[in-house]
């Protein structure tokens, strides 16, 4: 039901683009992009705001190696990181290369029956192949934002483009995205138990993500849309002077009201974990349970009573009962 219908809706959109983007052109053009934008940022900030505000008294990174303790005892510092330094290099190779998925494993029932775990690497792979793909042509694509095209974007265009196959070249990340998408959407409905848990919100996502890589390929590959007047059209909506130049056909307009909806959707859906990885406190504190004492810093005061405080009440009985007080 969530693939059907994310399906419909991803379909609706570009319907609804192609039929209305010839007579309005400023509201899919100027807008829409503007409202997406808007959508967007308000979105974020309050999703980090939000994230920032929730309290955490207390150390609960998560861990799957020796705490640093005694000098003669082997501790290892990206499993369980015990200071700034660790806890950079944890953060460094979660975000870049999804360390904690890289540990990914499956659970099958074998004959017996007998419980097997096992590795599973796939979803790493496809996953590395998605988000790497996803950055390069983020990259890519901000030659339409900038001017100069900076150095950087320059280069990551052409290495993308490096094999030289067809007219234009043939992106490589192109491919791989494609490639991705497709692994992560089948995996999620061929997987019996995965295809149970699979809901709208997770099916949306990638076939947003497949809309709109479809649109650009076609846009690229086969229609051809004008690419100078695209970079008007963006640096004159960067300006806050909105004009719609000629050349812009039903196809541009489709890749662009997708890629509008995606970025208005994102701060509600679980797409914002690209923000979040950095908030979490699992993953970005330091395991310092055992040198240091964490205390709730909104306790209420709790009045106790101490020792000395109790065998100074009762020392007379005490003392006639025959007890040894502390004191004496």
């Amino acid at each position: 039901m969530g693939l059907t219908l994310s399906l419909l809706l991803v379909g609706a959109l570009a319907l609804v683009a192609y039929a209305l983007s010839g007579n309005m052109p400023a509201v899919f053009g100027i807008w829409v992009p503007y409202a997406a934008s808007t959508l967007f940022l308000v979105g974020m900030v309050y999703r980090v705001i939000d994230w920032a505000r929730s309290p955490v008294p207390f150390r609960i990174t998560t861990t799957c190696g020796q705490a640093k303790s005694l000098p003669w005892i082997r501790s290892e510092p990206l499993e369980s990181p015990s200071g700034l330094i660790s806890v950079l290099g944890r953060m460094f190779l979660e975000v870049l290369f999804f360390r904690s998925l890289f540990r990914n494993s499956k659970a099958d029932v074998h004959g017996g029956p007998k419980l097997v775990y096992g590795s599973s690497k796939w979803l790493w792979i496809f996953a590395m192949l998605f988000h790497w793909s996803f950055l390069v042509t983020f990259i890519r694509h901000l030659r339409f934002f900038t001017e100069p095209v900076p150095f950087l974007v320059t280069l990551a265009h052409s290495l993308d483009g490096i094999f030289e196959i067809g007219v234009p070249a043939l992106y490589i990340t192109n491919a791989l995205i494609l490639l991705a998408l497709s692994c992560l959407l089948v995996r999620r409905i061929i997987v019996p138990h995965l295809r149970y848990i699979s809901l709208l919100t997770d099916y949306l996502p990638l076939i947003m993500l497949f809309g709109i890589v479809l649109s650009g390929v076609i846009m690229r590959y086969f229609v051809k849309t004008d690419v100078v007047a695209a970079k008007k059209l963006i640096m004159s909506l960067l300006v806050f002077s909105p004009a719609i130049p000629d050349g812009l056909g039903a196809a541009f307009y489709i890749h662009l009201f997708l890629v509008c909806v995606f970025f208005a959707l994102f701060p509600v859906t679980k797409l914002s974990h690209m923000a979040g990885v950095f908030l979490s406190p699992t993953r970005n504190l330091a395991n310092t349970n055992r040198v240091k004492r964490h205390i709730n810093p909104w306790n209420a005061p709790v009045k106790v009573h101490t020792y000395e405080e109790w065998e100074d009440e009762f020392s007379d009985r005490l003392k006639a009962a025959g007890y040894q007080l502390e004191r004496d």
